[in-house]
C-alpha cells in the first residue's frame, strides 16, 4: 500500500509540473504572437500556428470575418499592414482553462489610411477586446479576437 501511495503522489507531482510546463510554454506563444503582431512581424505571428489555423474576428456578438489555414491567416495578415502606421495590443489579464488561453486586451492604433465608416488617416483608433487562444499539438489551432 505504501508503494502505490508514492506511485499515486509522484505522479500527481510529474503531471501538475508536466502541465504547469506546457502552460508556461503556451503563454511565451501568445507573448510572442502578440510582440510580432505590434511589430509587424508576419513570420513572428505565424512561427507557433497550425497549419489548419482558424481565425476569427467577432464584433458585438457576430463573426466578421474569419480565414482557414495558415495561407489565407498569412495573406490577411498583410493585407491588414496597410492600414496601420501603428498599433499595438496590450495585455491586461490572462486566464488559463485548457486547452484555451483568453487575454484581455487594450488596443491602439493610428490609421494610415482613411476608412469608409470615417475614422481619416492619422486617426487613433482605441479598443478593449479580448483574445483566445487554442492550442493543440504544440501549436495555437485558433485564434478568435473580440470586440
Amino acid at each position: 500500500m505504501k508503494n502505490l501511495t508514492i506511485i499515486f503522489v509522484l505522479f500527481t507531482t510529474l503531471s501538475c509540473q508536466h502541465k504547469n510546463a506546457m502552460k508556461e510554454q503556451q503563454k511565451i506563444m501568445v507573448e510572442k504572437y502578440v510582440k510580432s503582431y505590434n511589430d509587424f512581424d508576419i513570420k513572428g505571428m505565424i512561427e507557433n500556428l497550425s497549419e489548419d489555423i482558424v481565425f476569427k474576428n467577432v464584433s458585438n456578438g457576430n463573426v466578421d470575418f474569419r480565414t482557414e489555414g495558415i495561407a489565407e491567416f498569412k495573406k490577411q495578415a498583410e493585407s491588414a499592414k496597410q492600414y496601420f502606421s501603428q498599433r499595438k495590443q496590450t495585455i491586461e489579464t490572462w486566464n488559463f482553462s485548457e486547452p484555451k488561453i483568453t487575454i484581455g486586451i487594450d488596443y491602439k492604433a493610428i490609421l494610415k489610411v482613411d476608412l469608409p465608416n470615417g475614422l481619416k488617416r492619422g486617426d487613433t483608433l482605441k479598443l478593449k477586446g479580448k483574445s483566445e487562444f487554442e492550442f493543440e499539438n504544440g501549436k495555437i489551432k485558433s485564434i478568435t479576437d473580440k470586440s
